[in-house]
């Protein structure tokens, strides 16, 4: 691993605690009229990314009525039988298809309690449900998929003016027509609580971490709550802000690649999904996102050339390979 790669991991194991909530607005960014109004655009996301490292988008373009349709094939699909779903696993190093509490965050040192399913559309020739086990996921999934790049591509585009790098930058270092394309849909069950104790309520669904992609974009179910986010700024303080699930809107949070190759000044986002406080609702929670990953070839170096070059797959790899159990 590269002395930065290492850097990121050492950071990420210490913040397994509980810490404090603190209220906080997150911003909210209206994408409507991209095209007249890119320049606008562009400064209010590069404000909170490198204020804040999260915000939410509104006007966003993805229809309401798919991501109602993604969420319940979602829920279809873990519903399954697990002999089913294990026919499909995640293989090591593909991140592509199903996995049962396999991830194992550096904050904790247990596994996530959750379940998903990853689509990373070069690897799924023996990874989709076939239609007799779930009719029109496929087809689902891909409209979704490709809604999702093209959301992640225009804010990415503003990033790239910010940060001078030539016109299509981010979008030809994401290109879905390469077989190099590793940009992430995950579809995503947090177990249900059964029989809790009161010990239980202290641990995680998913422990605190941050993403190891340029962008991601999470689609949340209202009245499934959970979600924690600690600003760039912040994170030392570990001060955690709850955000509520609300229809229509698509969070999005800096991950370490863009951090890396903005030259720190976009600020990757420390989050977690905590456990159901006692008064809350216990059953299960489903969130679907989006993780625009830079293609295995792209070569990650920032502007100002602060870190040595790394591939999108060497540096990629490196963070599955502390992420995930063994075996």
């Amino acid at each position: 691993m590269t002395d930065s790669t290492l850097a990121e991991l050492r950071r990420e194991a210490t913040y397994g605690g509980e810490g404090r909530e603190k209220p906080r607005e997150v911003p909210r960014i209206d994408m409507s009229r991209y095209e007249a109004r890119k320049a606008e655009i562009a400064d209010a996301l590069w404000t909170a990314a490198t204020e804040i490292g999260f915000f939410q988008l509104v006007d966003h373009g993805i229809a309401p009525e798919l991501v109602d349709e993604v969420f319940a094939m979602a829920e279809r699909f873990f519903a399954l039988p697990q002999e089913i779903k294990a026919k499909y696993p995640l293989v090591g190093g593909s991140n592509a298809g199903w996995e049962y509490k396999t991830q194992v965050r550096p904050s904790t040192g247990t596994a996530d309690q959750k379940e998903s399913y990853q689509i990373t559309l070069p690897r799924m020739a023996p990874l989709w449900p076939d239609g007799e086990e779930l009719p029109g996921f496929k087809a689902t999934m891909l409209a979704f998929e490709r809604a999702n790049w093209a959301l992640g591509m225009k804010v990415l585009e503003c990033f790239r003016l910010k940060l001078g790098f030539p016109p299509d930058f981010f979008t030809a270092a994401h290109d879905p027509q390469s077989p190099e394309y590793q940009s992430t849909l995950r579809l995503l069950h947090y177990l249900p609580m059964k029989d809790a104790r009161p010990e239980d309520f202290t641990f995680w669904r998913a422990g605190a971490h941050t993403d190891f992609d340029c962008l991601t974009l999470l689609h949340q179910r209202p009245g499934q709550g959970g979600l924690q986010l600690c600003p760039g700024k912040e994170a030392e303080a570990l001060e955690w802000t709850d955000v509520e699930p609300l229809p229509g809107v698509v969070t999005c949070n800096i991950g370490d690649m863009l951090m890396r190759w903005s030259d720190d000044r976009l600020l990757s986002t420390l989050h977690r999904v905590r456990m159901p406080k006692p008064q809350e609702p216990q059953g299960s929670r489903y969130s679907m996102a989006f993780f625009c990953q830079a293609n295995r070839d792209a070569v990650i170096q920032g502007p100002e050339r602060r870190y040595d070059p790394i591939t999108a797959h060497d540096y990629l790899q490196q963070r599955i390979a502390a992420n995930f159990a063994k075996g």
